[in-house]
């Protein structure tokens, strides 16, 4: 399976954006397989595609000044993702979007916070979706930040806003994956 050629084949009718979405996801990838390479036991493959795929679910979310067609909320890229990936026959894949928002967003928090997402545990399961999930917590989708990796500090930063406990989450995989 080509990632490339999905991406492209959702992406199609927004080309501007489909270039953000593919350089974006090279640059998780690249980092995520770099991760990946220090366990045994992994699936590189699945690493590569599902990062590769992990915010193929954008093209159908509002994101300002590059996808303003649609209303739907960013925060449901993921479940749009997940979607699209089992239609397409990829139900590992598609897990893999739905659970790489922030470090996870629990059953819990989407009833407290009344968030447009389905009921269920989105959090990271295998050590490929931790891996994924980590890796794209580095990297903007915003145009002038493409090619900037984020600082640790700014990471914890922007997943302090959800709560310290994101931050303990990012902190443990920190240390796991370096």
């Amino acid at each position: 399976m080509d990632p490339l050629k999905l991406l492209e084949k959702y992406g199609k009718e927004n080309p501007e954006f489909l270039k953000i979405i593919i350089a974006h996801s090279q640059a998780v990838a690249e980092k995520a397989l770099e991760i990946a390479k220090k366990f045994k036991q992994i699936d590189l493959e699945l690493v590569y595609q599902g990062a590769m795929l992990h915010d193929i679910g954008c093209f159908f979310t509002y994101f300002p000044k590059l996808n303003e067609s649609t209303k739907e909320p960013y925060i449901k890229h993921g479940v749009i993702g997940r979607i699209i990936l089992e239609k397409e026959g990829y139900p590992g894949l598609g897990l893999i979007c739905e659970r790489h928002i922030g470090v996870g967003i629990t059953k819990e928090e989407i009833i407290k916070h009344n968030l447009p997402l389905p009921p269920r545990n989105m959090v990271p399961q295998t050590l490929e979706e931790k891996i994924i999930a980590f890796a794209d917590k580095f990297f903007s989708k915003l145009p002038e930040r493409l090619n900037k990796e984020k600082s640790i500090e700014e990471i914890k930063r922007e997943l302090g806003n959800h709560g310290e406990e994101k931050v303990r989450i990012f902190e443990t995989w920190l240390k796991e994956f370096s």
